[in-house]
């Protein structure tokens, strides 16, 4: 299981560059980050290279912050293969309640990072993998 880093940035300038410059100098590599406008706060979501040591770094510089587990799935980037993972979701009643992905290059590699509704109580894992995916582990995650 991966783990995905959210932190409550207060929403003005400089306070996105901030959480960067603590991630800097704890010598953390973000591989992927996502923002949500909320209002006076944004919600920054990052999947870093090593995420307890990220969420201790923003801890100390008392960003609010919270690691929170997410099924990371390698999806081959042809069309139909997003539809395929979210099908067969929805026929095991598995509820998704954050996404996001991206596709590395030169291989055409799609990674879909899921939180799951309740995920540690489902085997997603297991479905996702018998429907032919690969769940990535937070170390295949890093390498990547």
């Amino acid at each position: 299981m991966t783990k995905q880093l959210n932190v409550f940035v207060e929403n003005r300038p400089g306070r996105l560059e901030s959480v960067t410059q603590s991630l800097l100098e704890s010598n953390i590599n973000v591989r992927a980050f996502a923002m949500q406008d909320r209002g006076d706060y944004g919600l920054l979501k990052l999947i870093v290279d090593k995420p307890q040591e990220a969420y201790l770094a923003l801890s100390e510089k008392n960003f609010a912050c919270a690691l929170k587990d997410t099924l990371a799935i390698s999806v081959p980037d042809k069309p139909g293969n997003l539809h395929k993972l979210t099908t067969v979701l929805a026929e095991n009643d598995i509820n998704v309640i954050d996404a996001y992905g991206f596709v590395l290059e030169p291989d055409h590699q799609g990674i879909c990072c899921l939180e799951i509704e309740n995920l540690k109580e489902t085997n997603a894992p297991q479905i996702v993998s018998e429907a032919g995916f690969e769940v990535l582990s937070a170390e295949e995650l890093s390498d990547l």
